[in-house]
C-alpha cells in the first residue's frame, strides 16, 4: 500500500530526502514505517502548553508501539490570560490562522501519513483542527487536559474568580492580602484553566466531534490519565492511517450538529461558536448562526461550570466527562450515535455503559438547568448578521434588560469608566472597533466583564461589543455583534444615552432608534481611524471574514 510519505522515502530520485532523515538519526526502519507528525504547541509561556513535552512523548510512544515514526512539529500559541487587556490580545484570535497555516504547511512539506495534534488552549485547539480538516488527512487530537481548581478561603476557584478579585479590590470589596490570595491559589498549576472556558470547551468539543479520544476534554493535566490517553492517541493514529479514515471522515455534516448539541448541553464558551464556524468553512459544510438557535431550542443545558456555577473540570471529569452527556443526550435523540470517532469505534459504541455519576456536575435531561442550550444569537437592529451571549452564565434578572448605553470606542476606555464608578445600575455598556476587522483582532473583553461582576453590577449591567468574550465572562455579555463598526454597523452609530433593548429568551437586540435617525448619523458618520497600519495584524485585518462567518481568512 502507498503511502503519503512515500513522496519523501521511496525511489531512486528521493535519496537526497532520504540523506537528510539519515543527516537526524532515523533509520531506515523508521523511513519504511509510516511518518507521524506530533504537532506539539508545547512552550514555556502558557501553564496549558508547559506539561506538553511529557504529552508529546506519551504521543510518540503510542505511535512507535503501534508501528510507526513519530517526528514532533512545533506550533505556536497565546496564552490568553497573559495576552489580557493590551495589545497582545489582538494577536489572539488572528494566531488561530497563523497555526492552521502552519499545520497545512509542516503536513504538505514532509508528507506526514497521519497527525495527532497536541494543543491545549484557546486558538490552538480549533486551529490545530481547522488546517487538519483543510489537509483531510488522518488526524487525532490530543490536548493537555484542564487545570484543577484553586483553593481560596476553603473555596474552589478558577481564573474568572481572579479577573474579578481585580474588580472588587478596585470596589475595596477585599483588600491587597485578599487579592495577593486570589493570585497565589487560583492557579494550582498547569493545565487548561479550570472551568468551561474555551480551552476547555474547545477540547470538549474535539471529543464531542469525534476527532479526540474519549477523556480528551476532561481528564486532568496531572491525572496519569492523561498521559496513558496520549499513549493512546498515538496507537489510534496509527488504526486510522491503516484503515484510510481521513479527517472529514469524522468531521462532517453530522458530527457538526453533534457537537453543537454538546455545545448547548454544557454551557461552552461563546468562542465556540466562532470556532466552530471556522472548523465547518475547512471541512465544506455550510454551517451558519440559525443552526445554533435552532440547535439550542430543543438541547437541554446539563451543566453549570465556571463562570456558570461553582464546578469545575475535575468535577466534570468525575461525574462520567463529555462521554456521560452525550449518553444522556442520546436519550433525546440529539446525538447521531452511528459516526465513526478517532478510536475506531463508532459513538454509540463509545457512550455504552456511560451515565451520570455525579448530578451535581452533570444534570439529567429531565432534569435540566433550563430546556434550552447554554448558548443564544441574537439578532436586531444594532446586529442585523448576529450576536452571541452565553445564556447560561446570565441571571435570570438580565436575561431581558432595557437600558441607557454608555458609548466607548475601546476597552480601555470602558474599563477606566467601570473602575472610576461611571458605570451604575441599569446601565447598557457599548465597546466598539473591537470586531475581527476594526482591533483588528476582536479581543475579548474578559477585564470589564470580570470588573462589572468584581463590582457586583453584573445582575444589572449589560456589556456590548464587536469583540468578544473570555468563556470566563459572565453576565448579560453580548459579544461578535455583527456588521461591525468598522465595517460600518450600526453599532458604529450608537450615541451615549440610546435605549438599548435586549431580549435574550426572544433572540433580540435592538436599540430604540429609527432608521430614518440611523440614516441621519450615517450622513455625517467619520469611522475610527484604523490604530494598526503595519505589520500581520494589518494584513489581517484586510483579509478578515466577519465574525457571522467564524472570522476566517477570506480567501480571494
Amino acid at each position: 500500500m502507498s503511502k503519503r510519505s512515500d513522496n519523501v522515502t521511496k525511489g531512486i530520485e528521493k535519496a537526497p530526502m532520504r540523506s537528510l532523515f539519515y543527516a537526524m538519526g532515523y533509520t531506515k526502519e523508521e523511513l519504511e514505517r509510516p511518518l507521524i507528525g506530533v504537532v506539539s504547541a508545547h512552550s514555556e509561556i502558557v501553564p496549558g502548553h508547559i506539561n506538553l513535552d511529557k504529552i508529546t512523548e506519551a504521543v510518540k510512544a503510542g505511535v512507535r508501539m503501534a508501528g510507526g515514526t513519530p517526528i514532533m512539529v512545533p506550533a505556536i500559541g497565546v496564552c490568553d490570560g497573559i495576552a489580557m487587556g493590551h495589545i497582545g490580545m489582538k494577536y489572539s484570535l488572528a494566531s488561530r490562522e497563523l497555526i492552521a497555516d502552519s499545520v497545512e504547511t509542516m503536513a504538505m512539506a514532509h508528507q506526514f501519513d497521519g497527525l495527532v495534534l497536541v494543543p491545549n488552549c484557546d486558538k490552538i485547539v480549533p486551529g490545530m483542527v481547522m488546517g487538519a480538516v483543510r489537509l483531510n488527512i488522518p488526524t487525532v487530537v490530543c490536548s493537555g487536559g484542564p487545570m484543577m481548581s484553586g483553593l481560596v478561603d476553603g473555596v474552589e476557584t478558577s481564573l474568572s474568580k481572579m479577573f474579578e478579585a481585580v474588580g472588587a479590590r478596585k470596589a475595596e470589596i477585599i483588600d491587597d492580602a485578599g487579592l495577593e490570595e486570589f493570585e497565589q491559589n487560583t492557579c494550582p498549576g498547569c493545565g487548561s484553566c479550570s472551568g468551561m472556558y474555551t480551552a476547555n470547551s474547545m477540547n470538549c468539543l474535539c471529543e464531542a466531534i469525534g476527532i479526540g479520544l474519549p477523556g480528551n476534554g476532561t481528564i486532568p493535566a496531572v491525572h496519569s490519565g492523561r498521559i496513558m490517553l496520549a499513549k493512546h492517541a498515538g496507537m489510534a493514529i496509527m488504526n486510522l492511517v491503516e484503515k484510510d479514515i481521513k479527517a472529514r471522515d469524522i468531521i462532517n455534516e453530522k458530527s457538526i450538529r453533534n457537537a453543537l448539541a454538546c455545545d448547548m448541553a454544557l454551557g461552552c464558551s461563546s468562542n465556540s461558536v466562532l470556532h466552530l464556524l471556522a472548523i465547518a468553512h475547512e471541512a465544506g459544510v455550510e454551517l451558519n448562526l440559525e443552526l445554533f438557535n435552532e440547535m439550542s431550542a430543543k438541547t437541554p443545558n446539563l451543566c453549570h461550570l465556571a463562570p456558570a456555577g461553582g464546578t469545575h473540570m475535575h468535577d466534570l471529569n468525575n461525574a462520567g466527562g463529555v462521554q456521560a452527556v452525550i449518553a444522556e443526550l442520546s436519550k433525546k435523540g440529539l446525538i447521531d450515535t452511528s459516526l465513526i470517532t478517532a478510536n475506531g469505534r463508532t459513538v454509540g459504541e463509545n457512550i455504552e455503559g456511560k451515565y451520570i455519576k455525579d448530578s451535581g456536575a452533570i444534570r439529567s435531561v429531565e432534569d435540566p438547568y433550563s430546556e434550552t442550550g447554554g448558548l443564544a444569537i441574537m439578532w436586531g437592529n444594532i446586529a442585523q448578521e448576529g450576536c452571541v451571549v452565553k445564556r447560561s452564565a446570565v441571571a435570570p434578572e438580565m436575561l431581558t434588560h432595557t437600558g441607557p448605553a454608555r458609548v466607548f470606542d475601546c476597552e480601555e476606555d470602558a474599563i477606566d469608566a467601570i473602575y472610576k464608578g461611571k458605570i451604575v445600575d441599569g446601565d447598557v455598556v457599548v465597546i466598539r472597533y473591537e470586531g475581527p476587522k476594526g482591533g483588528p483582532g476582536m479581543r475579548e473583553m474578559l477585564n470589564p466583564t470580570s470588573a462589572l461582576a468584581g463590582m457586583q453590577l453584573d445582575k444589572t449591567v449589560a456589556l456590548i461589543t464587536d469583540g468578544r468574550f473570555s468563556g470566563a465572562s459572565r453576565g448579560a455579555s453580548i459579544g461578535h455583534v455583527c456588521p461591525e463598526a468598522a465595517s460600518g454597523g450600526n453599532i458604529g452609530l450608537l450615541q451615549e444615552g440610546d435605549i438599548i433593548e435586549i431580549d435574550i429568551p426572544g433572540a433580540k437586540i435592538n436599540a430604540k432608534v429609527s432608521d430614518e435617525e440611523f440614516a441621519k448619523r450615517r450622513e455625517t458618520y467619520v469611522p475610527r481611524e484604523p490604530n494598526v497600519k503595519s505589520g500581520w495584524l494589518y494584513r489581517y485585518s484586510k483579509m478578515v471574514a466577519p465574525s457571522s462567518k467564524g472570522a476566517v481568512m477570506k480567501e480571494d
